[in-house]
């Protein structure tokens, strides 16, 4: 504050001296102060009452408060006050070391105005729209009211310029926050997120501070031809960190490693002996590869397919097909299925001619339960 705006201990009364007053009348527009030692009243203009802007005199002062004042002007019998001029010098001196030291400030928003916010500090703050929030904000109507933290990020006394950010005390503290989720993970750990994001690629999870991202391949253990098929925006669901890059600050993660096998459990499934209905995914020379769950695929061996002889399995399956196959072997440890075609078939049903002729009734199957679509011709 400027020597001129200090206390006398001998007190004058001229214009840019400080005074001690005590309110004595609250008009609308207009408030009268008593000042000890004073040969008359002095009178505060609402303008000068407080860096906002205020519909009535009462909305900043009451009857008896004391005030810190400075004179702004010597008229006959009275005197003109400024309030806003004192707490505005007072607060320039304490905001000044705050930017310096970039400390934060807590502060209620007063108004609303087009472009941003306005906060009291003692002089009025703005906080620009874009310097709100780190995400686009479609309404400031509710923020009137709310107490929120700020940054001073420019500050000018000669145009009595004071522009705020909430929005660096946010990225601020979400850095903090990832920096120390990143310290915190490893390979390995299970954790609960939420579904921030989700890509053609996979989904970004949200772990409390820092997203990670689950590929597609890592979704779930059947093949996902879309991500949002298996899961949506704001889900939270349980993962696995497969790796952390700290570096890059790119957490790789996994939900099929939290979710059991589609090999757990498969001797109650599909126990040895058992029929089941299952698709021909992929025919190779020595047999077709039958899906009888998902992501379980068994392999009818091409001695297994026919009671006759055939060349290749092309002979007589093709890929799509559905067909119904008897479990003979069950090996969870090598995640190995044994199946047979043959051994759901009467040996004197061969294939013949240009079609897979079966009797009407045989071991209680139909043509279409145990083959299922039509067979190639084979000669």
């Amino acid at each position: 504050m400027s020597e001129e705006m200090n206390l006398q201990e001998n007190q004058e009364f001229r214009e840019g001296n400080l005074v001690k007053g005590t309110v004595a009348q609250v008009e609308e527009k207009a408030v009268t102060v008593t000042i000890e030692g004073a040969p008359f009243d002095g009178i505060i203009p609402i303008s000068e009452l407080s860096s906002l802007h205020i519909e009535k005199a009462s909305d900043a002062v009451s009857i008896g408060d004391e005030l810190n004042l400075i004179i702004t002007k010597v008229e006959d019998d009275n005197f003109v006050l400024s309030k806003r001029k004192v707490d505005a010098a007072e607060a320039w001196d304490s905001l000044e070391q705050k930017f310096k030291s970039g400390e934060i400030i807590e502060a209620e928003v007063k108004d609303v105005v087009k472009g941003g916010l306005v906060v009291d500090l003692g002089l009025r703050g703005f906080v620009p729209a874009s310097l709100v929030e780190d995400h686009f904000v479609e309404s400031f109507d509710d923020y009137k009211g709310k107490v929120l933290t700020f940054l001073i990020v420019e500050m000018e006394k000669e145009k009595n310029r004071l522009i705020l950010s909430h929005r660096a005390v946010v990225e601020a503290q979400k850095e903090s926050n990832k920096k120390n989720v990143l310290d915190h993970i490893h390979a390995g750990d299970e954790l609960t997120g939420t579904v921030q994001r989700i890509a053609s690629f996979g989904a970004f999870v949200d772990l409390g501070g820092v997203d990670g991202l689950v590929h597609i391949s890592q979704l779930s253990h059947e093949h996902v031809e879309q991500v949002s098929d298996v899961i949506q925006e704001g889900q939270q669901i349980k993962v696995k960190v497969l790796s952390v890059d700290r570096d890059s600050e790119r957490i790789s993660l996994s939900i099929k490693d939290t979710l059991p096998g589609p090999w757990e459990g498969i001797e109650d499934k599909a126990p040895r002996g058992s029929v089941q209905t299952g698709t021909i995914k992929r025919l190779v020379s020595y047999g077709a590869f039958v899906e009888v769950f998902p992501g379980i695929e068994g392999l009818v061996h091409i001695s297994q397919i026919a009671h006759s002889h055939i060349g290749t399995p092309h002979e007589v399956l093709k890929e799509g097909q559905e067909v119904q196959v008897k479990v003979l072997e069950v090996n969870k440890q090598d995640k190995r299925l044994s199946l047979s075609i043959k051994d759901l078939l009467e040996k004197e049903n061969e294939y013949s001619g240009s079609d897979y002729q079966m009797p009407e009734e045989t071991k209680g199957f139909s043509i279409s339960d145990v083959i299922g679509d039509k067979l190639k011709d084979f000669k």
